[in-house]
C-alpha cells in the first residue's frame, strides 16, 4: 500500500532536497575557489601532452603580412597609374584574410568582392578568370559560400601549392582587376 505525503511533507522535503543541492554545489564552486593557485596550476601542469608523430602532422608555408602588405601596395600602384579606384585583399592559405585596402574612391561593394575572389583563387589554385569557365559546366559552384567567380582573383604559390590569393575589385571590367592582383602577385619575392 502506498503512503500519501501530506501536502505540507512534500513541500519541506523538496525544499530540503534544494538547500542541500544549492549546499553542494556552492561548497564545490568555493572549494575551487578558495584552492590555492600553485594547486590548480600543478594540477593542470601534470596533465600528459599528446604526442603526434611525424606522420601524424604536416607542415605548410604561409604570406608573411609584409609579403601581404607589399603584394597590396602594388596592387594599387598599378591601378592608380590607370586611374583605378580599387580594393586589394590578401587571403591566406586556409581563406582567411591577412589584409584587405581600400583604394581611394573605391566602392563600398568592392570590399567583399576582393576578400571573395582572393578567397576563391586561393581555394581553387587558380585565377578566377579561369574559374570563370567552369560555371558553364558546373553552374552550382557559384553557390559555394564566400566565393566569387569573376576575373580579379589570383593565387600565390610556393613549390607548387597555393599560400595566399590576392582579390582586386572596383575596376570596371574582370580583366583589369586581374591585372592589377597579377601586379600584386609580382611583387611578392
Amino acid at each position: 500500500m502506498k503512503k500519501t505525503l501530506s501536502r505540507r511533507t512534500r513541500i519541506a522535503t523538496g525544499g530540503a532536497v534544494l538547500a542541500a543541492v544549492a549546499a553542494g554545489t556552492f561548497g564545490t564552486v568555493a572549494a575551487n575557489a578558495s584552492a590555492p593557485q600553485a594547486a590548480q596550476d600543478s594540477a593542470v601542469a601534470t596533465a600528459p601532452a599528446a604526442a603526434a608523430g611525424k606522420r601524424d602532422t604536416t607542415t605548410s608555408t604561409h604570406l608573411t603580412i609584409g609579403a601581404a602588405n607589399e603584394a597590396a601596395r602594388a596592387a594599387l600602384k598599378a591601378a592608380e597609374k590607370e586611374g583605378q579606384r580599387i580594393t586589394v585583399a590578401v587571403v591566406d592559405r586556409n581563406g582567411n584574410t591577412i589584409l584587405t585596402m581600400r583604394g581611394d574612391g573605391a566602392g563600398p561593394q568592392s570590399y567583399e568582392s576582393a576578400e571573395k575572389k582572393a578567397f576563391t583563387a586561393v581555394s581553387w589554385n587558380a585565377p578566377t578568370s579561369e574559374l570563370e569557365g567552369r560555371l558553364e559546366n558546373a553552374p552550382n559552384l557559384k553557390d559555394i559560400p564566400g566565393t566569387l567567380f569573376l576575373g580579379g582573383g589570383v593565387p600565390v604559390t610556393a613549390d607548387k601549392a597555393p599560400i595566399a590569393g590576392i582579390g582586386v575589385a572596383g575596376a570596371p571590367s574582370g580583366t583589369l582587376d586581374e591585372k592589377f592582383a597579377q601586379a600584386g602577385a609580382a611583387a611578392i619575392d
